[in-house]
């Protein structure tokens, strides 16, 4: 991939791309989260993407969080559409027994999030996104090779050109070093269902 084809949404004050390898410095009390539950409006994450009308695709990325050491720091993958409507998937770190993997969808203005608790020990992982037209899925991998699912999900503003790519944040009074590399795009691997037929609508 050509990482000069990324643009970014908020750029932070220290980073560094590279050919094969771009690293964040995040900012203190930097998000992405919209309303629900904790009833705030966190919008000013960096957020650096690509964009395409490829309806079909998958792209991997790992990411490298070594250096983070505060509650809900991040870094992962995006696709940013605007305020209200984008998805990503990260690790936040917790404290220093547990990490939660997880995947926030922001579809009308407001945010979910699913989650699992990983060991603290835990400082790379990869992400496998892979766009079937306005639907999406998320993979993780702790090698890159095995992947496993976290997520499908639907984004109602997606159905033509989109953006893609990485973020990182720290949401709280802290800074950290996000590294990503091993960057790949790729004909879509996510196979379309062989089970039920869709309804006619």
């Amino acid at each position: 991939m050509d990482l000069q084809e990324f643009k970014w949404t908020r750029k932070p004050k220290n980073y560094v791309v590279y050919d094969n390898k771009i690293t964040i410095n995040t900012e203190p009390h930097t998000d992405l989260w919209q309303r629900t539950y904790y009833h705030f409006r966190n919008d000013n994450a960096p957020v650096l993407q690509m964009e395409t009308n490829e309806k079909f695709f998958s792209f991997v990325v790992k990411t490298d969080f070594r250096e983070s050491y505060h509650r809900f720091d991040q870094c992962g993958i995006v696709v940013y559409l605007d305020s209200e409507s984008w998805l990503k998937a990260s690790v936040e770190y917790e404290n220093n027994d547990i990490q939660h993997l997880g995947s926030v969808v922001t579809n009308g203005g407001y945010s979910d999030w699913a989650t699992t608790e990983i060991p603290a020990e835990i400082k790379t992982m990869w992400y496998r996104l892979s766009r079937r037209e306005d639907d999406f899925r998320i993979e993780c991998s702790t090698d890159g090779k095995s992947f496993s699912q976290m997520r499908i999900c639907h984004l109602t503003k997606a159905d033509g050109l989109i953006r893609f790519g990485i973020y990182a944040c720290s949401p709280e009074d802290s800074s950290f070093k996000a590294e990503f590399t091993d960057f790949n795009l790729t004909k879509c691997v996510w196979e379309p269902h062989d089970g039920q037929q869709p309804d006619n609508e």
